[in-house]
């Protein structure tokens, strides 16, 4: 059985649209007991997410796919005079809470990212990561994400 991973919805900035009613009834309709939630940015939807997916008696799986600095997320970089920041800036990395002390990271370095580093979009870097690593799992992401940018 498909479990997706990697699923945005309306709380993703530009990017989602289903709402998590949407998105829970797509899931029961192509037969799968669990599924991610991983918003661009933001942890907004996991409450009503997590309490609308256990009453319809699907595993809900949190996370993020969050904006990863190109350096440090303490970096604020100069833009051009157009207000264009460099090419490059973020990528994207999907991370995933394992467990409750995983959750409990996975908020404190979305929050952190908001307010340490935010410059455009909220921003995570390797030290935040590896300071809150416990309980995580972290996924390449989207053709935004490194390694589908290397490729």
């Amino acid at each position: 059985m498909a479990v997706p991973l990697h699923q945005h919805s309306h709380y993703s900035v530009f990017d989602g649209y289903a709402t998590i009613d949407e998105i829970l009834d797509r899931v029961k309709e192509i037969g799968s007991n669990a599924v991610a939630l991983t918003d661009h940015g933001t942890v907004a939807g996991h409450v009503e997410f997590y309490r609308k997916a256990t009453e319809r008696g699907i595993k809900p799986i949190l996370g993020i796919e969050s904006y990863q600095a190109r350096d440090s997320r303490l970096n604020h970089h100069k833009t051009d005079l157009k207000g264009n920041r460099p090419k490059g800036d973020t990528s994207h990395l999907i991370i995933i809470a394992q467990n409750q002390k995983g959750l409990n990271n996975l908020w404190t370095v979305s929050t952190r990212a908001y307010l340490e580093g935010f410059y455009h979009k909220p921003r995570v870097d390797w030290e935040l990561l590896e300071e809150h690593n416990e309980g995580l799992i972290l996924t390449s992401a989207c053709p935004g994400g490194k390694v589908s940018s290397a490729i």
